[in-house]
């Protein structure tokens, strides 16, 4: 990992484009020769940094649902080989839609843990039956 731990505007600037584009941190730490965790050293000091950072999560979550999407309607064809025939192994060209199927759900399943509100399952909460609410001993004043 990189040792580069100055923080400066035109990376802080590249990170944001990143994360914005839906792409995971780490991948970036890589690339550009940056220690991860000299990215969250900097989000701690530098402020506007971090809300730069935060909004970029945010958009990047909307680029991960858009490319879950993408992915889901887009076919894939791969080769599955099938062994066990008279024949020998036999390839079979198909839709790879196992996999697209775990991509589609490895990201929909991270953003609803990332982001429940607006990614997670709804839920509701019905009560049937009457509702008695006990007051006595509250701060409220009636």
């Amino acid at each position: 990992m990189g040792r580069r731990s100055t923080y400066s505007l035109k990376t802080a600037d590249a990170i944001v484009h990143w994360i914005a584009e839906g792409k995971p941190l780490r991948e970036f730490c890589r690339q550009n020769d940056l220690a991860w965790s000299t990215v969250y050293d900097w989000l701690e000091a530098q402020p506007d940094f971090a809300v730069r950072f935060a909004r970029a999560r945010e958009i990047g979550a909307d680029a991960i649902a858009a490319q879950a999407l993408e992915i889901a309607d887009t076919p894939v064809e791969g080769v599955r080989t099938e062994i066990g025939g008279k024949d020998g192994p036999k390839e079979v060209r198909e839709d790879m839609l196992g996999h697209r199927k775990l991509q589609v759900e490895t990201r929909l399943k991270l953003l609803a843990k990332w982001f429940p509100q607006k990614y997670g399952e709804k839920t509701e909460h019905t009560i049937n039956g009457p509702v008695t609410l006990d007051l006595k001993g509250s701060d409220v004043h009636g």
